[in-house]
């Protein structure tokens, strides 16, 4: 049900959608007797368009997502495995033309190859299943085990999990699937922006992960005051963003999340003898 749901309010908290749909309300309502709420609608769905796609709107929402996990850094001990979640590759295409087709994400699979290569003996776990709505779909783990061979990966080192749909049931298939030990070190890869939400439903999972964050898709906080060239490129990163919000917020919600706006943790203290699932936040 949460996964129909998510769907159903994904599509309208989309903001270029609602803005559509205020528009189309307002033409709707022209030839009735409430002209000046159809006008209102109207004028309200031109500045939105032009506040969202041409303002630096989206930049400010999606730096504070993607500025909240700093890039990770190699403390000299090499990870025993590193969790990759989909959402960088568009499987119907891949399997309909025969070659791997990436999305705007692509940066995870990149990011994934070169890790493959940098740490040989870390497991490397793929969690994509299908999340499509309407039509069955083809899942991406499967693929990404395929392209993880092709790059001379042992199938030994290869763990895929292709029945999650959310970022939810990512977290609860890897924890079943991998049972970890808590002297284990495991990296999280997935975009910047989509980190905090990650990471969170991965505390609430109980498998306690170190953030390695790609596809930033901005500078910095300099991209904060400046505004985009082209409707289209800003609307595309204000949908993102308030899609992600949205995420945050209906996780925390639900319960699929213990912290509103999930943050790093400081470093553990290596004489616990718990192990670094112990750390706790300050």
């Amino acid at each position: 049900m949460f996964f129909w749901l998510s769907k159903v309010i994904g599509f309208v908290g989309v903001p270029s959608n609602l803005f559509v749909l205020v528009g189309l309300a307002g033409a709707l309502l022209l030839v009735t007797s409430y002209r000046k709420t159809a006008i209102a609608l109207l004028v309200s769905s031109v500045l939105a368009f032009v506040v969202g796609g041409l303002s630096p709107l989206g930049n400010v929402l999606l730096l504070s997502l993607s500025e909240r996990f700093p890039r990770w850094q190699d403390q000299g001990r090499p990870p025993d495995g590193i969790i990759v979640l989909g959402g960088a590759i568009d499987s119907d295409v891949s399997q309909a033309r025969g070659a791997l087709e990436l999305d705007a994400s692509a940066e995870r699979i990149l990011e994934m190859l070169r890790l493959a290569r940098r740490y040989p003996h870390a497991r490397i776990v793929f969690s994509g299943g299908s999340g499509n709505l309407v039509q069955a779909s083809v899942p991406e783990a499967p693929i990404a085990g395929e392209l993880l061979g092709e790059f001379g990966v042992a199938p030994d080192r290869i763990i895929l999990e292709s029945g999650s749909r959310t970022t939810a049931e990512n977290a609860q298939g890897v924890r079943a699937m991998l049972a970890p030990k808590p002297s284990e070190k495991w990296l999280l890869l997935t975009s910047s922006f989509h980190m905090p939400r990650s990471i969170g439903v991965f505390r609430k999972a109980g498998f306690e992960v170190e953030a390695y964050p790609v596809d930033w898709r901005t500078r910095g906080w300099s991209d904060a005051v400046m505004p985009f060239e082209r409707l289209s490129r800003g609307l595309q990163r204000t949908d993102v963003a308030i899609h992600e919000w949205i995420g945050l917020f209906s996780y925390w919600l639900t319960g699929r999340t213990s912290e509103l706006f999930p943050a790093p943790r400081p470093a553990c203290d290596s004489s616990a003898s718990s192990g670094a699932n112990a750390c706790q936040p300050g």
